[in-house]
């Protein structure tokens, strides 16, 4: 087993997808032990540190990569299998911001009512009970939350030479902020450059779905994350295989057309994996689908459409059943 870690310095960390070198080179089969730093760079510590104050545009949401995978070519796929994903930290925030959020006006949403205000909120992470202890500002009401740890960041470099900020989700994969993608998940991404060129970063400790206030219980994470190479294969949008499910991501704005663009891409899915004809798939998933969101207020939407594998016949043939491979492989992993 060729494991391999890394920990980004300040310095190294990537704020966008294409336009920056690699920081190593992994081969396929190869397990990365990865530490991610939270979307604020760190700098966000105590209820005191407004983001506008300790933080400064454009360096947020910094992303550990990107790692150069050999043989990756345009028209193949990265499979990426999370074994572990833990929050580094005895503490993550949350917070508000002025003109960011699904309840509020932005830019893009005129509005002439005053912003809302920017406010910290500070969790306590407790691995031991595995929860996240809530704390209001202005009572003294708490509640201890479950963890569910996953990445809201992840993706590989755009096609035609193209940089895109970290905080975007697209094609290339980006600032999904799916709560899908946690621990046993396997996340597949088409290549669009040599080498693939791919960054994770963003942890949450939880978060509800379509991160509504515009930031979710942020934390720096140690990750664990098995490395795959699916050649001839092209991937349109990052999809999600667990278990007991298959599952596709659109990226868009309005919301209806991220939502189109993942019910789209699950149909004709559904359609390559089981000889259904297009007609046929859709009707499968209409009434055997769930749509769960993954974030209304970064600057796409993202949606997933998501299928149990059970009414797929086990969905032969997902990418060489690389999921299960993967997974194989990860029960071996041990710190």
């Amino acid at each position: 087993m060729n494991v391999v870690s890394f920990r980004p310095e300040p310095e190294e960390l990537s704020y966008t997808f294409g336009g920056r070198p690699a920081v190593g080179k992994v081969r396929p089969g190869t397990i990365l032990e990865l530490y991610t730093e939270d979307c604020f760079g760190g700098r966000v510590q105590t209820v005191d540190d407004l983001p506008s104050r300790v933080c400064e545009f454009p360096y947020l949401n910094p992303v550990t990569g990107p790692f150069h995978v050999e043989g990756a070519e345009p028209g193949d796929t990265l499979a990426l299998h999370f074994i572990k994903i833990t929050p580094a930290r005895d503490w993550a925030v949350s917070t508000t911001f002025p003109h960011f959020g699904a309840l509020t006006g932005t830019h893009t949403t005129a509005m002439l009512q005053p912003p809302l205000e920017e406010r910290v909120w500070r969790y306590d992470i407790d691995l031991d009970r595995n929860v996240a202890v809530y704390h209001a500002r202005n009572s003294d009401f708490s509640v201890a939350l479950p963890l569910d740890p996953m990445h809201g960041t992840v993706g590989v470099a755009p096609a035609a030479n193209e940089a895109r900020m970290t905080i975007t989700p697209d094609a290339h994969g980006g600032n999904m902020d799916t709560p899908e993608l946690r621990a046993g998940v396997t996340v597949y991404l088409g290549v669009n450059v040599e080498g693939g060129m791919f960054s994770i970063g963003d942890g949450h400790g939880l978060q509800g779905h379509g991160e509504v206030c515009g930031t979710a219980v942020e934390s720096a994470m140690n990750t664990v994350v098995a490395v795959e190479l699916i050649k001839g294969v092209a991937t349109p949008w990052p999809r999600l295989e667990d278990d007991l499910h298959l599952m596709s991501t659109g990226s868009a704005r309005p919301l209806e057309d991220a939502y189109r663009i993942s019910q789209h891409d699950l149909v004709t899915w559904t359609s390559e994996l089981t000889g259904l004809d297009t007609l046929d798939a859709y009707q499968l998933v209409s009434q055997a689908g769930q749509a769960p969101v993954g974030n209304v207020c970064d600057t796409n939407y993202t949606m997933v459409a998501k299928l149990p594998k059970a009414y797929l016949g086990g969905a032969p043939g997902v990418y060489e059943s690389a999921h299960a491979r993967l997974r194989a492989l990860g029960s071996q992993y041990t710190t």
